[in-house]
């Protein structure tokens, strides 16, 4: 497991009851995790100074409830790198703090190639693959099918001060835009993912992340340069196991290119604590 332990702004700081306390800059959220299974306080009292909790409801989603005067957007800061934050349905906040190992993974790829290098970020959120990315000076087309996901990508690259970086937002259905990509002979030296187990696009589109991920990286597989660098899946898809996602880059990828797949767990440590919460999968193809 790679776990990121050099996340100053947040923490998670305690987890019980199938919920995570977690830091995010000044202020505490109590989210729900469906790994937490027991029931163990390490600092109860810790809980009663959150600002946020959000709770699910037995009839499915949930809602959050603010405690405080927590504001409507705030900003975390990761290195060198800023986003912002918000309160989300289904829990989320617009960031996930286990990728910071992958941010690094990117621009250590970038930086070591010293050339021009253009990325294609597919179910791109809220953009920070696509913030580290621009940092090292690739250029990025950054695909969504949420209008509202790009608008916070943008702002995010606002945010680093990169809104003049060669940089494409496209409000589109990652299976339709990467088809038309192919037909019009575009080409990325690196492809990140991170979808969904279920979406759908701008025009009802239906994504099933079993059903159709092996065709999508077939196709992506297509729109690799002549020299790719890197390909990178991410997947909280309790259904797929990371050996599955590294068999799909060894069936598509692998077979076209000469290189190094591998796959991992992501995590985080509790603070002060020797408990690691998992946080998701990801594999890899790399050039050798």
């Amino acid at each position: 497991m790679k776990v990121v332990n050099d996340f100053d702004e947040y923490q998670i700081l305690d987890m019980a009851d199938g919920q995570k306390l977690e830091k995010w800059g000044q202020f505490l959220l109590s989210r729900p995790d469906p790994q937490i299974i027991w029931d163990e306080k390490v600092n109860p009292s810790l809980w009663n100074q959150v600002d946020a909790t959000y709770n699910r409801s037995k009839t499915g989603g949930g809602e959050w409830h603010i405690h405080s005067s927590l504001p409507s957007s705030w900003v975390i800061h990761y290195q060198d790198m800023s986003f912002a934050l918000k309160l989300m349905g289904f829990k989320h906040t617009g960031l996930f703090p286990e990728q910071a190992y992958n941010w690094n993974y990117i621009r250590e790829k970038i930086r070591k190639e010293n050339r021009p290098l253009k990325v294609l970020n597919l179910f791109a959120y809220t953009g920070a693959a696509s913030v580290a990315a621009l940092m090292e000076g690739a250029s990025v087309t950054h695909v969504d099918s949420s209008r509202g996901m790009i608008d916070w990508a943008k702002e995010n690259v606002r945010l680093n001060h990169l809104e003049d970086k060669p940089i494409r937002f496209l409000v589109d259905d990652v299976v339709k835009f990467v088809k038309r990509e192919l037909r019009r002979g575009n080409t990325y030296d690196i492809i990140i993912m991170d979808p969904p187990s279920f979406g759908r696009g701008n025009k009802n589109e239906v994504w099933n992340i079993e059903k159709d991920l092996y065709s999508l990286v077939k196709d992506c597989t297509e729109l690799l340069s002549h020299k790719p660098v890197l390909f990178l899946i991410n997947s909280y898809s309790t259904g797929l196991s990371k050996t599955v996602l590294e068999n799909i880059l060894n069936l598509t990828i692998q077979k076209k290119y000469a290189g190094i797949v591998s796959s991992d767990e992501l995590g985080i440590k509790m603070k002060e604590s020797s408990i690691v919460l998992p946080c998701g999968n990801y594999a890899r193809w790399e050039k050798e």
